[in-house]
């Protein structure tokens, strides 16, 4: 095993788990809270009007917002900075203060954008030692999903950065509305998995887990995480395949701009409207600065509009595929995998979900950046003869 993923499967998993207020987390976690799976967790709370946890779960409570819950998981409540709540945790842990928890779930405020939250995982040199994001868990409202998502767009964004999207209140949702939101859902964000939730009831193996490394095959599970397949076949309704011009990409695309008769005309300025999301596929081997140069510029002209970027990338001059994994300007360091996956065909693939940029404003950029990297090869070559 590699060292990138001997210190993966050391570090603890975080879940963070969001949603819109209303739509139904502390219920799922007062039921997840009680599943098996779900001993030896800390979770921590954001308080922000917030309904807390069932008391039956209560044991203790202390004057540092921390309670004790039967299951042997430990609830924090974050008055201030997260990056200090899960440091002192953690020494608490290392110390034998707290009990060694195995996980984490963060709950955000029902109206946060969680992209502070990753972004902090991901960057914190502290954190990032101790603690890795294990996934992004969304909630959605089955019975007023579709009005939130019309009326708040950090709504739409909590769903479109997502790993796992959980539909709840299904039980006493009206089935076609039901049906149109699964609809929706799935083209805001097609690499998610969603499942259903009745009454905060779900397997909790159906969110633990969604990050890069599975604890089970102590590996890599890059098709899982990225859901590829996903964008591909069907719903390609911007762009053709292969006549971008350029040798060797292609793109499989949920590139929905308005006019495509898939909308109602009075439904024309809904905020998911302007999310596009789509996965690149490159054939030929990059070099390394050149498709950073690329990245780099993305981020500079367009960062806050890069909701969330996956891919793994055939990197010139290494046999083992290079994992990138950004959400908006902020990029976690890239990781080497020990190899690639089995029958993989070597291609590099990387999801994009964007807010008002289309697939082929992405295109163009890294067409720019490998054509000028041609050029430079061909510079090099006859300066040599």
């Amino acid at each position: 095993m590699s060292d990138t993923q001997t210190a993966a499967e050391e570090r603890i998993p975080v879940t963070v788990l969001t949603g819109f207020l209303g739509s139904g987390k502390t219920t799922l976690l007062n039921k997840l809270l009680r599943r098996p799976e779900l001993a030896d967790t800390a979770v921590i709370i954001n308080e922000f009007g917030e309904i807390g946890l069932d008391h039956l779960l209560v044991e203790k409570s202390n004057d540092e917002g921390m309670v004790t819950l039967n299951s042997g998981c430990l609830c924090c409540t974050v008055r201030g900075d997260l990056v200090r709540t899960m440091s002192e945790l953690f020494l608490k842990r290392s110390r034998g203060e707290v009990s060694p928890f195995k996980r984490m779930v963060v709950e955000t405020t029902g109206l946060a954008d969680p992209a502070p939250i990753l972004h902090t995982l991901m960057t914190d040199p502290l954190l990032a030692s101790r603690y890795r994001l294990d996934g992004v868990v969304t909630t959605v409202d089955g019975v007023n999903g579709a009005s939130t998502l019309d009326n708040h767009e950090e709504a739409v964004k909590q769903a479109a950065v997502a790993d796992r999207l959980l539909l709840t209140k299904v039980d006493i949702a009206d089935a076609p509305k039901l049906a149109d939101l699964k609809h929706r859902l799935q083209h805001l964000n097609p690499g998610a998995p969603f499942h259903e939730v009745a009454t905060g009831e779900i397997d909790p193996n159906q969110i633990l887990n969604a990050g890069l490394y599975n604890p089970e095959t102590k590996s890599a599970d890059v098709k899982k995480w990225l859901q590829a397949e996903a964008y591909e076949g069907g719903h390609d309704h911007a762009h053709g395949h292969h006549h971008h011009g350029h040798g060797h990409d292609h793109g499989h695309s949920h590139d929905h701009a308005h006019g495509h008769g898939e909308q109602d005309p009075h439904d024309v300025n809904r905020h998911d409207d302007r999310i596009r999301s789509f996965c690149m596929t490159f054939d030929e081997p990059m070099s390394w600065s050149t498709v950073a140069a690329a990245f780099d510029a993305l981020v500079t002209y367009r960062g806050p509009d890069l909701l969330r970027m996956k891919g793994i990338l055939n990197v010139k001059d290494t046999d083992k595929p290079v994992v990138i994994h950004g959400v908006q300007h902020v990029f976690h360091p890239p990781a080497t995998l020990d190899a690639w996956p089995e029958g993989d065909d070597r291609k590099s693939r990387v999801v994009f979900i964007t807010r008002d940029i289309g697939e082929s404003t992405i295109r163009k950029v890294f067409s720019s950046f490998f054509d000028a990297e041609k050029k430079g090869w061909g510079q090099e070559e006859s300066r040599k003869q």
